[in-house]
């Protein structure tokens, strides 16, 4: 399998045309249905802290870099026009207090008209003539860099293009792929600094090293948490010291390729037989909801059904007593598992368009009682998706029980000897087929091995 992160990537560069085709035809029939003649996409301007000289890390936007993997280059406008080859207006400033953006090299080039600007006041003889015939799209906090255009991210056409990106190209399946492959790599090796007793910070430096990706690279802030710190849903404290007692380790740490993202999570034990069964019971839970992916599924489904694969997990771990129906109505499940079990995953790791029912942007709400699932639509062919089930000792949320008809389901002394372990989350990032699924995570873990 290729690990050719770069855009010498011959995959990569054999798949890119009929992206830029299916991209096109998304933007003709938004641009249709919004009575627009261009799509003027903005890449985004880094910010400048408050009170400071200094910028925050850059973020592109994610709708220009789905056109180009250019996920470093601010101040730059991608111009589409039904029937045209798409222009790149490329920022280039002068500058000798920081790094400039090189030549435009790569497979994407030849799909694209690229013209290079050394100024923002470069930007305008670019754009189409008829700004009133313009959409733009992009984070706009300076008037400037919109040129006239009044149309900013209309919704209908937000609507539409977002619906679409539920489902991915051979193209955009490539980059997770690599993307999970990278992300497997420094589980791997993260992994094996734990088991050598490293602290969370020192965990974090090796992952970092073995996907060559800086923090500000890195697709979301990885999730190094040894020991309680596992209940601590997006910990990114990172100690310096080790602790003196390793009981346990939970890693949730991703990687990008051309802006794609891998989003992974696994939980190790260290020794305790009681934790190591609960991890292994949890790892066959997840694998039997990732057995249930495919597409016509309807992921509000999956997501109530893994709190019911859960319950029977309480009670084979002795957490809690009680059938599904009773441990789901008292709140037990949602204690223990308060997130959604996934989302959908791309050029952005929460990917947009979650809840869309149609490209209207009709919304489709959560279950009752499940606030924070992040995908509730029906799934697709070519869909990619998080399935990341998770148990935790959760004290602000094991105190609401007390007192409640929960408060007598729940065998808490067994709570207490799992505490000092924080919990148990296992992700995988999984592509939606007609009968079944992809799993990229399992797939990258098995090619390095």
């Amino acid at each position: 399998m290729s690990t050719d992160y770069s855009d010498r990537n011959p995959d990569l560069a054999a798949l890119y045309p009929a992206h830029i085709e299916t991209l096109k035809a998304r933007h003709d029939n938004a641009l249709e249905k919004s009575g627009a003649g261009h799509a003027v996409i903005f890449s985004g301007k880094a910010k400048v802290a408050f009170l400071d000289d200094r910028s925050y890390p850059f973020v592109a936007n994610p709708h220009f870099v789905a056109w180009a993997p250019l996920v470093a280059l601010p101040l730059s406008y991608i111009v589409y026009t039904p029937g045209e080859k798409p222009v790149l207006i490329y920022y280039q400033p002068r500058d000798y207090w920081h790094s400039v953006p090189g030549a435009p090299d790569g497979y994407w080039t030849a799909d694209m008209d690229v013209r290079i600007v050394h100024t923002t006041d470069d930007v305008a003889k670019h754009l189409p003539v008829d700004r009133d015939n313009c959409i733009l799209i992009g984070e706009i906090d300076d008037e400037a860099h919109a040129f006239g255009i009044d149309r900013v991210n209309p919704t209908s056409t937000l609507n539409i293009l977002q619906y679409a990106r539920g489902t991915k190209t051979a193209y955009e399946l490539e980059c997770l792929r690599l993307a999970a492959r990278r992300g497997a790599a420094g589980h791997m090796a993260a992994e094996t600094a734990f088991r050598a007793g490293k602290s969370e910070f020192a965990i974090h430096q090796v992952y970092c090293e073995t996907v060559s990706q800086t923090d500000n690279e890195l697709p979301y802030s990885n999730i190094i948490a040894l020991n309680e710190h596992g209940a601590i849903l997006h910990y990114t404290d990172l100690d310096r010291e080790a602790p003196a007692d390793m009981r346990s380790f939970l890693i949730d740490a991703g990687a990008q390729v051309h802006g794609y993202a891998s989003d992974i999570t696994r939980t190790y034990g260290n020794g305790d037989a009681r934790f190591g069964a609960l991890i292994e019971r949890m790892e066959t839970m997840q694998l039997e909801i990732v057995n249930r992916v495919k597409a016509g599924v309807d992921y509000r489904d999956l997501h109530v059904d893994t709190h019911r694969l859960l319950s029977e997990v309480l009670n084979d771990v002795e957490l809690a007593s009680g059938d599904a129906d009773t441990l789901l109505a008292t709140g037990v499940t949602s204690a223990f598992f308060p997130h959604g079990l996934g989302h959908l995953l791309g050029v952005q790791v929460h990917d947009v368009g979650g809840f869309m029912e149609n490209e209207s942007g009709t919304v489709i709400d959560p279950p009752s009682g499940h606030p924070f699932l992040r995908l509730t639509r029906v799934l697709e062919e070519n869909m990619v998706l998080t399935i990341e089930p998770g148990l935790y000792v959760i004290d602000l949320l094991l105190d609401n029980l007390h007192g409640s008809p929960a408060e007598s389901h729940v065998n808490w002394d067994t709570v207490d000897a799992l505490r000092p372990f924080g919990g148990v989350r296992i992700e995988d990032d999984v592509r939606v087929l007609a009968d079944g699924s992809e799993n990229l995570t399992r797939d990258a873990f098995a090619s390095l091995q």
